[in-house]
């Protein structure tokens, strides 16, 4: 009989630490979160500490009676979830549950799951830190004052089942000001010059204008520029200075969550949820071969830069012997950690210098390669020499024009050979690397031709999912494991749309942000949402206590919402549009209005006249054809959702399902997944071949096989307690399982 019993929240990870542990130690998992707030009531006591009420999640309590079971027949309990606030809390749950059968609870924590890390942790017990629970509780209840209090606001006056979160509406804050900023642009015009020229020993090359009587150029139109460009067709083209230099350029740090997640989303193309749900599975073990499953990276939620020193040491040892020892410096490199960084954690990097990506490419998917040979290459780079490059700068007079040729060549490349790292933007300088070398000071050079080109300014790009990330990681504003879910919650709330990889508001994400920083500025803003995670971050340091902060916050925030509330009637009407059209029935001037689908046309005169009609709305091309008329099939929306129609319609009714890009995973079967609508407005999915097949499902379907048990798909599915994840329909097996934010859903029927 097992001695111990070590408890994880994984199932992945038993699999991975039970082969380190051997016949002395059972491993079980509690699949995640055991207990959470009810869905359908506040559940804080707002009179009394605001204490949450907890309750066991449904489905969990056979997992709760089997761990209470194995809990009394041992001697030890470890309880291993993960080493951050989300997994302090599972541990807190589970020590509260199982104490009563057993009261030698052991917390135990490992950065990495690698056989010395397990066994060293259990060798080193700790006690639970209540600073990390009351961190993550005091985060869980103000989450939940925000979404059961604000969201229901939204309902009054957009419609129901709106939501808005903390962290989440700030997100969404920061994409519609851009959309805004970039709707409010003016392009302005500007010229530049650039001159072909010759030495006596070159090609030819082009200079550009830099400074007209030391200052920076400033044409504003053709006439200005053409008027420049006949003033240097007379003068003297003279080299006045060459300068060279070598500069150095440093690698960048191991990677955190954050510049994991930016850096993929870059190169990979992977959406911020996609690689956190990558990330997981190479952390919690991938089986290689005989030796069975091996976790491969450290913990991937992490803000720290921090490399322990037996990986450092063995990184340069790796670059010694394969890349030599003129590519490994002296002293290993410091980095200097960002300001307010948890260092609890080491950096994201490999576990073991023995698995290279190459070596193991034949035991993971080409996703799980891709991920893993970014984080190796990274780290790797990161204990490397600095790459060398010969900058050369070229000035050139001209009369009272001042042109530049500038460039670099590469002739150390240093840590670039074990990661080519590019730059974000193109070098503003136009620097390139055919700088003329055989030119002299002093050297008169021939002009062959001059290249005034109009060019206007840009709007500012819209966020990536990239580019958002690093935006918010700047500001302070959520935690490496929440970027992933914002992204996916606004855009599973059909906030923010994504064209290619570009963020863009929705008409309904920009309606329900103007609402929200019009009734809560002080709420919904950058410094305050980036103040309430340095509160946080005091409540897990031990410099603040739970019921402190969340007083603070709720004495302001409580006032914002009533004041909200008594405005609900006046924010309904200012969201109404009027138009000049009258109403068919009453001839009473139409109104736009919100309801569920979006903005419709109704009467004013309701609820006397109940006339509607859907607001005209611009169809979305398929590609196909219809297969009665030829003509084109197009996406619309009617009241049970989606669907494709023809666009020849009324002449011809050909319609069908929306299909969600996913071949219908029941075996020997030849349809596709569809979108389809209950009578009660409930979006399901099926089997496009329905009734001869009978494949159908309420959670949006995964084209990704379990890693688990190996079903050939999973689903996209919501609770409070997780937020938007992926889980297996047949073995439950949770691929990602980061917090979210709370969302007041309405009851069902209400």
């Amino acid at each position: 009989m097992a001695k111990a019993l070590v408890i994880v929240e994984s199932v992945a990870k038993t699999k991975t630490i039970g082969k380190f542990l051997g016949k002395d130690y059972t491993v079980k998992s509690s699949v995640g979160h055991i207990k959470d707030l009810p869905k359908q009531r506040l559940a804080v006591a707002v009179e009394d500490s605001f204490e949450p009420e907890y309750i066991t999640i449904r489905g969990k309590g056979k997992i709760l009676t089997e761990l209470r079971k194995a809990a009394g027949d041992v001697d030890k309990v470890f309880i291993a979830t993960d080493p951050d606030r989300e997994g302090e809390a599972i541990a807190r749950h589970l020590a509260d549950e199982i104490t009563a059968r057993n009261e030698n609870v052991l917390r135990v924590r490992f950065n990495e799951i690698t056989e010395r890390a397990v066994k060293e942790a259990l060798r080193s017990p700790l006690p639970i830190d209540d600073n990390l629970v009351d961190a993550q509780k005091a985060r869980r209840v103000v989450d939940r004052l925000v979404g059961y209090q604000v969201s229901p606001i939204l309902w009054r006056t957009i419609f129901r089942g709106l939501s808005a979160g903390r962290v989440q509406s700030v997100a969404l804050r920061l994409i519609c000001e851009r959309e805004d900023a970039i709707d409010h642009f003016v392009p302005e015009e500007y010229w530049t010059i650039a001159a072909e020229l010759k030495g006596k020993k070159t090609a030819p090359f082009l200079a550009n204008l830099v400074k007209i009587d030391g200052q920076k150029p400033e044409l504003h139109s053709e006439s200005e520029a053409q008027a420049i460009a006949a003033e240097l067709r007379g003068q003297e083209f003279k080299v006045a200075d060459l300068r060279k230099k070598k500069i150095s350029r440093q690698p960048a740090p191991p990677f955190t969550t954050s510049t994991m997640q930016q850096e993929a989303a870059k190169r990979l193309g992977f959406t911020a949820k996609r690689i956190m749900m990558i990330a997981q599975q190479l952390y919690e073990g991938i089986e290689l071969g005989e030796e069975g499953s091996v976790g491969l990276i450290t913990y991937m939620r992490t803000d720290s830069i921090r490399v322990a020193d037996e990986a450092v040491q063995a990184a340069r040892e790796l670059i010694a012997r394969d890349y030599g020892l003129e590519y490994l410096p002296k002293t290993p490199p410091k980095y200097k950690a960002k300001a307010g960084a948890q260092d609890a954690h080491e950096a994201i990097r490999p576990t073991a210098t023995q698995y290279a990506p190459k070596a193991i490419k034949k035991y993971l998917t080409d996703e799980q390669y891709r991920l893993y040979e970014l984080i190796w290459q990274r780290f790797i780079a990161s204990q490397m020499e600095a790459a060398v490059y010969e900058q050369t700068s070229i000035d050139i007079t001209a009369g009272r024009c001042l042109l530049r040729v500038a460039g670099s060549i590469i002739v150390f490349r240093g840590f670039l050979q074990a990661f080519d790292d590019f730059k974000d933007e193109e070098d503003e300088n136009g620097e390139n690397s055919n700088v003329p070398t055989e030119l002299t000071v002093g050297e008169l050079l021939t002009l062959l031709d001059l290249h005034p080109e109009q060019h206007f300014t840009k709007p500012p790009a819209r966020y990536s999912e990239s580019s958002l990330i690093k935006e918010l990681d700047a500001l302070g504003i959520g935690r490496p494991s929440t970027y992933a879910m914002i992204i996916s919650t606004l855009t599973a709330r059909k906030y923010v749309e994504k064209q290619g990889r570009q963020l863009a508001p929705t008409e309904l994400g920009r309606t329900v942000n103007r609402i929200l920083i019009r009734q809560f500025p002080k709420i919904f803003n950058v410094e305050f949402t980036a103040f309430m995670e340095d509160e946080l971050d005091k409540i897990e340091t031990g410099k603040k206590d739970f019921l402190e902060v969340v007083q603070e916050f709720y004495q302001p925030f409580s006032r914002a919402v009533m004041a909200a509330e008594e405005r609900k009637d006046v924010i309904k009407d200012e969201l109404q549009e009027t138009t000049e059209e009258s109403c068919p029935k009453c001839e009473r001037p139409l109104i736009i209005r919100w309801g569920r689908n979006g903005r419709f046309m109704a009467c004013s005169g309701y609820p006397d006249c109940k006339f509607t009609r859907p607001l005209d709305s611009q169809e979305v091309a398929t590609g196909e054809t219809c297969e009665n008329c030829g003509k084109e099939m197009v996406v619309k929306v009617g009241r049970y959702g989606r669907f494709i129609a023809c666009s020849g319609y009324p002449d011809c009714k050909t319609a069908k399902p929306y299909p969600i890009g996913m071949a219908c995973p029941k075996e020997g079967c030849t349809g596709q997944v569809v979108e389809r609508r209950s009578k009660r407005g409930r979006t399901f999915y099926g089997c496009s071949r329905y009734p001869d097949c009978d494949f159908v499902t309420w959670n949006k379907p995964v084209k990704n096989p379990c890693p688990a048990c190996g079903n050939p798909y999973t689903e996209e599915r919501y609770t409070q307690a997780k937020g938007l994840h992926i889980r297996c329909p047949k073995c439950k097996h949770e691929l990602e399982s980061a917090p979210d934010e709370d969302y007041f859903e309405p009851a069902a029927g209400g």
